[in-house]
Order: structure tokens, then C-alpha cells, then sequence
């Protein structure tokens, strides 16, 4: 009977260990999406602001995405005496715009599983 008493006090235990690991996960999981909070309206208005020279991708950490928009940007700097230039100054610049409204449009789980998460680079 005492054996049976000892089993019983294990699995409670370990029922017990395993609840308090999943209080942890969820407190982690959510102080992991409030922090992608700050990092959504940060990128957000950079994207809007400063879209052309790919800063909100270097916030989320798209560094091979940043450097394309902010290589565009330079092109189109240098390329202004001629008149194709202009032209490609606004790429760079409606795609922080638009992405820009979209970052912020998002609900704070759904930005933190699209671009945190699954990485997902562009739109």
C-alpha cells in the first residue's frame, strides 16, 4: 500500500513540475510578444519614415533585406543626374510605405508570428 502511496506522490509531483513549466512557457511567450510590440511600432514608423533606406529591416533583422533596399536608395542617389534616378529613389520608398502600413495594421500576435517567427522578409 505504501508503494502505491509513493507512486501516487510522484505523479502528483510531477504533474505538479509539469503545470509550473507551462505557467513559465506562457509568462516567456507573453513577455516575448509585448517586447515585439515595441519592435512593431518601431519598424512601423521607420518603415513609413525612413523606408528607403531599410532601417525597419535592420530592426527586425533582415540585414540582407536592408541592404538591398538601402543599395536601391544609393543607385538612385547617384543616378539622379540622369533622370532614371528619380524613378528609382521611389521603389525603395513606397515599399517602406506600404510595409510600413502593414506593420502597423497587424495585431501584435499575428506581427510576432509572421515576422519574428516565421521570417518572413518582405509584405
Amino acid at each position: 500500500m505504501s508503494d502505491e502511496k509513493n507512486l501516487k506522490d510522484d505523479i502528483n509531483e510531477m504533474v505538479n513540475d509539469a503545470k509550473e513549466s507551462a505557467r513559465e512557457f506562457v509568462h516567456e511567450a507573453d513577455k516575448a510578444v509585448s517586447s515585439s510590440d515595441n519592435k512593431k511600432i518601431m519598424a512601423g514608423v521607420l518603415a513609413i519614415f525612413l523606408g528607403g533606406l531599410g532601417v525597419h529591416k535592420f530592426i527586425l533583422g533582415y540585414n540582407k533585406e536592408g541592404i538591398i533596399l538601402l543599395s536601391i536608395t544609393l543607385v538612385g542617389i547617384l543616378t539622379t543626374c540622369l533622370v532614371i534616378g528619380v524613378f528609382i529613389l521611389w521603389i525603395p520608398g513606397i515599399i517602406g510605405l506600404i510595409e510600413g502600413i502593414i506593420y502597423l495594421t497587424k495585431s501584435d500576435e499575428e506581427f510576432y508570428r509572421t515576422y519574428q517567427v516565421d521570417r518572413k522578409p518582405w509584405f
